[in-house]
């Protein structure tokens, strides 16, 4: 394929998480004749490593547009451009933290979705496909994994403002509906993860310094699914060439590994060498009672010595923390089905399973920034 004959991509929120794999992803395989960013952040403050940096400011092909897509006219400046309209257009903006404000949700995660999506229909003749990321959060709590057409009931708000900004999105035309794909995928991890598995990450740290066995609430059966952050970037790209009905399509993302969170606490014993364990049913129904307290408790518990470790560390700030917000505490279980973008695509996981090493890899990223303090992995007691 000519460089003239490949796609031109816009990707907003383009200095996020996801969108650096995306991006590094597309250069790396020689896919594009354009990738355009869009984003608030500048590529120099998104906590990027030099593979990711020199991408972004010095490859050709990648252009960054400085733009707050919760303002409607950053978004029209963000599709804009001089040398031609974009044929592949990948929203991955939104506000990715737990624990705001309802308002926060609706003007960073629905209102973004849908003004994007109304600028995109100005360009609808020349947009190929349209992919829309979503959360597999907005499906019903069960251990049962969730497939693409099961019940919608998000139990986070983050999701509630995702879910709803989905079925906006179906609803703007006919034309729109046709190009658009809808990506659920479950938690997302990998280098450069904050909010996905990186709080249990730093959790677990912690009781390196104060030698006491982590015990998380409920047990060790309650699903906390996954899928890895290359896996995410490779099937943004599969869905835009493999992809030939018409939508509105939507398709989990989601690996192999059925994650819980004994398997979680099994890896981090590993890396850490810490002991681990459950609080069970009764005790976590009890804290349920009062979960704000349970979580404010649980978080100063971590905090002070996730301080102490980073201070001694020589690490002046740090955007991780093992703070864990309380929705994130309750009895609801991540279970997705990942298997229709195989069937129906032919995609398949690279990254079928989580591994030690695969966390590690997450770890490192952040201690080659200096963003995560040195440990002393704990000698198991005999």
């Amino acid at each position: 394929m000519s460089s003239e004959t490949k796609p031109r991509v816009l990707i907003l929120g383009g200095t996020g998480f996801v969108a650096r794999h995306l991006v590094k992803y597309l250069i790396d395989n020689n896919l594009i004749s354009k990738i355009r960013v869009a984003d608030k952040q500048l590529s120099k403050t998104a906590y990027m490593s030099d593979e990711f940096l020199n991408i972004y400011e010095n490859n050709p092909l990648v252009e960054y547009k400085q733009a707050n897509l919760s303002n409607p006219q950053h978004i029209k400046k963000a599709f804009e451009d001089s040398t031609g309209p974009f044929n592949f257009v990948v929203n991955l903006a939104a506000e990715t933290r737990y624990g705001q404000e309802e308002p926060t949700y609706k003007q960073m995660v629905y209102d973004i979705s849908v003004n994007c999506a109304k600028e995109a229909l100005n360009y609808i003749s020349s947009i190929e496909k349209y992919i829309e990321v979503s959360t597999a959060q907005v499906y019903d709590s069960g251990s049962k994994a969730s497939k693409e057409t099961d019940k919608i009931a998000p139990w986070t708000l983050l999701a509630k403002f995702k879910a709803q900004a989905e079925d906006e999105l179906k609803k703007l035309s006919p034309e729109f509906s046709k190009k658009l794909i809808i990506l659920r995928p479950a938690i997302i991890y990998g280098p450069a993860d904050l909010n996905g598995l990186t709080p249990r990450i730093t959790c677990a740290c912690t009781y390196t310094s104060t030698n006491e066995k982590m015990k998380l609430l409920w047990s060790g059966d309650l699903c906390i699914n996954t899928v890895h952050v290359r896996d995410v970037a490779r099937a943004i790209w599969h869905l835009y060439t493999n992809t030939k009905t018409s939508g509105p399509l939507t398709f989990n993302l989601c690996d192999k590994n059925q994650t819980d969170q004994k398997k979680m606490n099994e890896i981090l014993e590993k890396i850490f060498g810490i002991e681990t364990g459950f609080f069970g049913t009764l005790l976590s129904q009890a804290a349920k009672l009062n979960m704000k307290a349970a979580a404010d408790t649980a978080n100063e518990n971590h905090m002070l010595p996730w301080s102490e470790m980073t201070k001694q560390s020589g690490i002046k700030f740090t955007p991780l923390s093992p703070h864990i917000d309380k929705e994130l505490l309750y009895n609801n279980s991540l279970s997705v089905d990942g298997s229709l973008i195989e069937k129906e695509t032919g995609f398949h996981y690279e990254y079928p399973k989580m591994t030690e090493e695969l966390i590690l890899e997450q770890i490192d990223y952040f201690k080659k920034l200096n963003l995560f303090p040195n440990f002393t992995k704990l000698e198991k007691k005999k």
